[in-house]
């Protein structure tokens, strides 16, 4: 998911996504903070009136952070008495003094980018926009566009030949005349064709849609006038029109007007068609485009006229469908013509990325990107069937297409939440990359904040990635927010998302501008626009970097992203003046000048990583990457850990001259000894070396704490911390009182101020009801609320609002809680809401926690008569039990009818490490005996992107008439179906054959929402016969604390089951127990409104006898042509290791070679006696038959083994 953040409406927001795309205003800074989906429904809850307490502060301490001196005091952007004038106001549009570039390119003008190759793994870019043409030194700036997800695929495996004429049948059924001129040898055309909209972002899509609906209402207007002009005529001439023939006609006429209105308003347009024409002009792949259907004039986009485009790397062409959409395209040709890429960008967004990393402007030169002379390779990474979510397919084969170009840098700004931190098979193949290849990736922090621990996968999670957080100085602020009065210094975004990982790792490396004015595809009819978000920061790091690799290559110093990485770390320049703010900036602004300076000083200094992982002594699992103590019981006494370090060299080093050799003195540092304990040295060697450390946190404070080991190279400390080991303490306050009541009264807010509270949630709390209350302001604030819990293996639990105050005003939320876990909240005055108003803001905060705890949260109802018991209690205070459930949803399970397994033929298939991506598809057929919304749930692989081993899961569901109806991949959605019979098509990917083999019975699930009429409200009971007699019915009761109630849930009435409820089918719904203080009678009655829900399920039984008959299976087997092998068959066991290899003659005679080695395998697995040297023998005349040479060596090998001549020697 695209990680920008912006004002102006979204052409799609992705279910359960932490970091939506956004389209972005040319003209406002305003940010729009979308809920997730699964928020959006949330009612905000009325407004309450509580009360508070002062805040705690934390003492400075002073942490590490630049090992070269230089720069000033206005190195951060910080500027006092700010004006602009016409050159400052341009150059704060793509902004580059605040990191130095602007200085640094001054300095060294061929240091501009030249000899980098950037790859931007986003949504696509276009190489027709503003900026993207030729680097500064004139060199193509694009040097290959990609479209890595498929969405823009075209079936191209018909083959057709051209008649006498000269034409040839196209796909879509046109006639379609080609050009004499061009070349074609073997006369063969391949042709297909593709829904024009399936290429356009829904932007465009509705852009054209309105464009075209107004000719073609002017063009049914027209129709319609006549046709009431042939009435009106009609009844002039016939004022009296009572004979039959008469009235007939009248009627014509009549109906004639009715169907041109009824086609008014049913008007739905669903795109032109284009075909496209591929063929092999004895040199290359030519592609030609008939767009006729885009066009005005009968004589405008024909095939024939096309200029032919061939695989964009080769000639670097593109074309324009048509002058209306404006739209550019490029093309790739795969699999000897039989597949057609035609690849347009699914959102803005990847061209604005790559116009901040790279654009060039000759006339305007204040609004090039921070490296102009760099080139680009576009890997678009979002799937345009997806509305631009990134999918495994497009992650794996841009990773590939990365490493062929030889890229030196990733920049990737799209993300989302993980379940585990530096995991998955993104990561693992990131890891390869960087490590192997050498390439720089870098990558967005999210746009998640200001709470802590929001940082998103892959870039704020992965130690491979360096991750970014987004800052804005008072240039940008004055600038391109257009501002009324720029703040005093500079500082991160609000939202930029923050640290720590779940492992104690920091999360944020280091921080960039994350705004700028930059480039946009033409179709959005404008050159530029601005957006702001991490993804902004993102490619202005990762520009940085640029002029650093360019320098070093000009310079002849080996590039590594160890030695980018540490030099851009310790040349940061701080953002704030805590230590805690490393959380939210990481290091720091990055510096350009400064991190060259240090990379040429490190120049013969090995290219290292220092691994971290960590153990709490005595436990071998979790590892973790930091220290993390959250939970009030970590911060009772103190803790010993230990700590592993482990160099890590690139893949390939020389084990005599580069790890025999290395062997550092390092000197330990702690930013506060009172709290962080470790030795004071440590000599460290290629292998790496334990050390044991105290974390103290049993004197601190309430609130944030963060802390630093870090360990200095005692011969050269000039190089600054080569390794730091983050540690971050929240000490919780403890609610004592009863009822459990806290507030925090008078808290002062400026813009951009952010106060945070840690408290441990009362045992037995599962929500809470809050109250802010606002004073001492005139103009508009704007709030955010944050609320995040970490449990372990969850994504953070995290609750947000967005709050607006007109006027002093008290605003009541209400949300859900884990019980025991130490909850933050997090309130932050937005970076620009006030500026110019100089008046404090007041907020006075009141939160309340509330529960009812029960003995099952997940309820599961058997599908017998029997209810459910269930305990429930309050531990807090009084609560009133009311409890209510439904079930809205129904999950049919289906296996596969068939699956299949392949090697996928094209080279953007096949990974780095020369493995062939295989491909399995499994098919799915179901029947929906009336229209019904359903979405596919296949619970191993979804609602995960980047922590998965598993690279793709995408689904397709088609009808008989192989119609597509709903596409979709990690995060399915609702999908309305009519009535009739579907396939369901899931395609997995991976290079390992035997993890696709354990997947060929994947159960799928097919959820189907209930319609209004169908949706189960459940009863509950007081007596275990309720459901059974009918009495005992339970409404509601008051819980006090100390005594626990028992009541009963009873299955739904078997009457009321959905006819299409099969046997094995879950109801699935939602129960809970209590309600919001302040909800009006009547209200409440739908579980998943109340502040807390947990999910309740019923297993369909099965039916009833009579229902049954008829209904079965029946098998078959193939029969044997062999006679005297099928009589065989009825006496022995024709597979054991005494007749198998009859078996194997058998295959091997009719030429089933994988048969008859598949059989002899068996036989060699379940012989439990000593293995037999014939049978291997026979296996390796097998493999020498098939001619599997690399596995006839193997097996060779270990015949060596398994059969050796004589004993070894003692």
């Amino acid at each position: 998911m695209q990680n920008a953040v912006v004002l102006f409406k979204p052409p799609y927001l992705p279910p359960s996504r932490l970091l939506p795309p956004h389209h972005h205003s040319p003209f406002l800074s305003l940010i729009i903070r979308p809920k997730k989906p699964s928020r959006a429904s949330r009612k905000r809850p009325s407004q309450n009136e509580w009360s508070d307490r002062s805040s705690i502060r934390v003492r400075v301490r002073a942490m590490p952070c630049s090992a070269v001196s230089g720069g000033g005091s206005d190195a951060n952007g910080s500027l006092r008495n700010f004006k602009l004038n016409e050159s400052t106001f341009l150059a704060s549009l793509m902004p580059k003094k605040e990191i130095a570039a602007d200085r640094f390119i001054e300095a060294h003008p061929n240091y501009d980018g030249r000899g980098v190759v950037i790859a931007i793994f986003d949504s696509g870019v276009d190489p027709a926009a503003a900026g993207l043409q030729v680097t500064s030194d004139g060199k193509p700036k694009i040097l290959d566009v990609l479209d890595c997800t498929g969405s823009g695929d075209v079936d191209t495996s018909k083959v057709v030949k051209a008649d006498e004429n000269g034409c040839i049948p196209g796909a879509s059924g046109a006639s379609l005349h080609v050009n004499p001129s061009w070349k074609n040898p073997s006369g063969e055309w391949h042709v297909g064709y593709k829904l024009v909209y399936e290429l356009f972002t829904g932007t465009l899509t509705s852009r054209l849609k309105r464009e075209r609906r107004k000719k073609w209402d002017k063009q049914n207007q027209e129709e319609i006038a006549k046709a009431v002009k042939h009435l009106h005529e009609f009844d002039q001439k016939h004022s009296r029109a009572e004979e039959a023939n008469l009235k007939r006609a009248r009627e014509d006429l009549q109906n004639r007007v009715d169907y041109l209105q009824k086609q008014a308003e049913s008007y739905d347009d669903k795109g032109p068609v284009i075909d496209a024409v591929v063929w092999h002009d004895g040199e290359v792949w030519r592609v030609a485009i008939d767009t006729q259907t885009l066009e005005d004039g009968p004589d405008c986009g024909k095939l024939a006229d096309f200029v032919p485009l061939t695989s964009y790397r080769i000639e670097r062409k593109y074309g324009v469908f048509s002058k209306l959409d404006a739209c550019t395209f490029v093309v790739n040709v795969y699999d000897e013509g039989k597949i057609l890429s035609v690849v347009t960008d699914c959102s803005p967004h990847g061209t604005h990325v790559a116009g901040i990393a790279t654009a060039f402007h000759a006339k305007e030169p204040l609004l090039n990107g921070v490296a102009p002379g760099a080139q680009v390779i576009s890997c678009k990474i979002g799937d345009a069937r997806l509305g631009s979510m990134e999918t495994g397919t497009g992650l794996t084969r841009a990773l590939i297409a990365a490493v062929e170009h030889k890229c030196d840098l990733i920049n990737m700004s799209y993300g989302e939440p993980a379940l585990l931190p530096d995991y998955g098979r993104f990561v693992d193949l990131v890891n390869e990359a960087v490590n192997k290849h050498r390439l720089v990736f870098v990558s967005s922090a999210g746009n998640s904040g200001p709470a802590l621990s929001t940082v998103g996968a892959p870039g704020g999670t992965s130690s491979s990635i360096i991750g970014v957080g987004a800052y804005v100085s008072p240039a940008m602020a004055a600038g391109a927010h257009c501002v009324v009065e720029a703040p005093g210094e500079g500082l991160e975004y609000t939202w930029s998302s923050r640290g720590p990982t779940a492992d104690g790792d920091l999360g944020v490396c280091i921080s960039a501008p994350g705004a700028a004015v930059a480039p946009v595809p033409t179709w959005t009819l404008q050159r530029r626009m601005l957006m702001n978000g991490t993804s902004m920061a993102s490619p202005s790091a990762c520009g940085g970097i640029a002029l650093l690799i360019s320098a070093l290559k000009a310079e002849g110093i080996p590039v590594s992203p160890y030695s980018v990485r540490k030099a851009l770390e310790n040349t940061s320049v701080p953002v704030g003046s805590l230590p805690e703010d490393k959380l939210t900036t990481g290091q720091g602004l990055m510096q350009v000048d400064r991190a060259h300076e240090y990379l040429r000083q490190s120049r013969d200094v090995p290219s290292v990583w220092y691994q971290i992982k960590i153990n709490q002594s005595g436990k071998t699992t979790p590892t973790s990457r930091g220290i993390y103590l959250r939970e009030a019981s970590a911060c009772q006494q103190s803790t010993e850990w230990t700590v592993q370090v482990q160099p890590k060299f690139h893949e390939g080093a020389s084990n005599l001259e580069e790890l025999v050799p290395f062997e550092e003195c390092i000197e330990l540092h702690s930013t506060d000894k009172a709290v962080v304990r470790a030795p004071e040295f440590l000599l460290l060697t290629h292998n790496g070396r334990s050390i044991n450390i105290i974390v103290d946190p049993t004197n601190l404070s309430e609130g944030l704490h963060y802390y630093e080991l870090y360990g200095v190279d005692c011969k050269a400390p000039w190089r600054g911390p080569l390794f730091r080991i983050p540690i971050t303490i929240t000490k919780p306050i403890t609610v004592i009182s009863r009822p459990p009541l806290y507030s925090f009264s008078r808290m002062s807010f400026l813009p951009g101020h952010i106060e945070r509270r840690f408290i441990e949630v009362p045992h037995g709390a599962t929500w809470v009801e809050a109250t802010m209350q606002t004073s001492g302001f005139d103009t508009t604030r704007r709030f955010f609320v944050d609320s995040v819990q970490l449990c372990p293996l969850q994504r953070p639990l995290k609750w947000e609002s967005v709050v607006t105050f007109s006027s002093p005003a008290a605003k009541s939320f209400s949300f859900p809680v884990v019980g025991g876990q130490t909850m933050e909240l997090a309130i932050a005055q937005f970076w620009s809401s006030g500026i110019g108003s100089n008046e404090t803001t007041i907020v006075d905060f009141e939160i309340v926690f509330l529960g009812i705890n029960v003995n099952k949260e997940e309820l599961v109802l058997d599908g017998s008569e029997a209810p459910v018991r269930i305990e429930a209690e309050a531990l807090l205070a009084s609560e009133k039990l009311a409890p209510t459930a439904t079930l809205s949803k129904i999950r049919i399970p289906y296996r596969p009818v068939a699956a299949e397994l392949r090697s996928l033929p094209t080279d953007r298939d096949k990974l780095p490490s020369e493995k062939r991506i295989l491909a399995l598809t499994l098919t799915y057929k179901f029947k929906l005996e009336d229209g019904a919304e359903v979405k596919p749930q296949v619970p191993l692989l979804n609602d995960r992107i980047y922590d998965t081993k598993f690279e793709s899961q995408f689904y397709m569901i088609s009808d008989a008439n192989k119609r597509v109806y709903a596409t979709g991949e990690a995060y399915p959605s609702s999908s309305k179906l009519p009535k009739g019979e579907y396939t369901l098509q899931l395609y997995l990917r991976h290079d390992n054959m035997q993890y696709l083999e354990k997947l060929k019975q994947l159960v799928l699930f097919i959820e189907r929402k209930l319609e209004e009429k169908d949706v189960m409200h459940l009863s509950f009971f007081s007596q275990p016969d309720g459901p059974v007699m009918g009495n005992g019915a339970y409404k509601s009761s008051v819980l006090v604390p100390g005594k626990k109630e028992a009541i009963y849930l009873g299955p739904p009435s078997k009457d009321k089951l959905p006819k299409f409820s099969l046997q094995g089918s879950v109801l699935l719904g939602a129960i809970s127990y209590g309600k919001l203080s302040y909800v009006n009678k009547g209200e409440g009655k739908d579980p998943k409104k109340n502040p807390v829900s947990y999910q309740i399920s019923y297993i369909v039984p099965p039916n009833k006898m009579d229902e049954d008959k008829g209904k079965g299976s029946s098998t078959t087997t193939k029969a044997v042509s062999e006679h005297t092998f099928k009589e065989l068959q009825k006496w022995v066991e024709v597979k054991s290791s005494k007749y198998g290899i009859l078996t194997v003659t058998r295959e091997k005679h009719h030429g089933r070679l994988g048969t008859a080695l598949k059989v002899l395998n068996d036989i060699i697995q379940e012989n439990t006696e000593p293995p037999k040297k014939k049978l291997y023998e026979e296996k390796l005349d097998l493999l020498e038959e098939i001619g599997w040479q690399h596995l006839v060596a193997y097996e060779k090998q270990w015949m060596h083994v398994r059969f050796p001549p004589s004993l070894p020697l003692f």
